[in-house]
């Protein structure tokens, strides 16, 4: 199982070592799924750690050296995503998670991506970082 992580995932796996978000990533260590994100969402969440708890700022390099880094999706997929209710900053995450067939687009922004959380978007579902987790443990290894 693929999952593309957002921007808030990779922060929250950073900044809390015990939470769901970094689960995914040694699950992912353990062959049981593989991570990948884009480098919109992976520079958005350097910046938020840098202004917010820069102390995390290696954690952050650890854990984004474990994931396959997909292209930004072209313009006309983001204009697609865009047209699913996301506003511009979020198109790019949608619109990369479709581009690099993954399984799952996992974030935790229930406020721009909530509306579509369970349903399956251009043959991607968007989940919680909670229900991505139960999901890959349900799941068998990629190994």
């Amino acid at each position: 199982m693929r999952l593309f992580l957002d921007a808030n995932v990779l922060f929250t796996a950073a900044y809390s070592p015990g939470g769901r978000s970094a689960a995914l990533f040694a699950l992912a260590g353990s062959g049981v799924c593989s991570l990948v994100s884009s480098r919109h969402a992976i520079d958005e969440a350097f910046r938020n750690l840098a202004r917010k708890s820069p102390e995390s700022i290696p954690a952050i390099e650890g854990l984004v050296a474990l994931l396959e880094v997909v292209p930004e999706a072209g313009p006309g997929i983001v204009a697609w995503a865009a047209r699913q209710g996301l506003p511009p900053n979020d198109a790019p995450i949608l619109a990369a998670a479709v581009a690099a067939r993954v399984d799952l687009l996992v974030t935790g922004d229930r406020s721009h991506f909530g509306n579509l959380f369970g349903a399956t978007v251009g043959g991607v579902t968007v989940v919680p970082p909670g229900d991505a987790l139960a999901r890959v443990l349900d799941a068998k290894p990629v190994r």
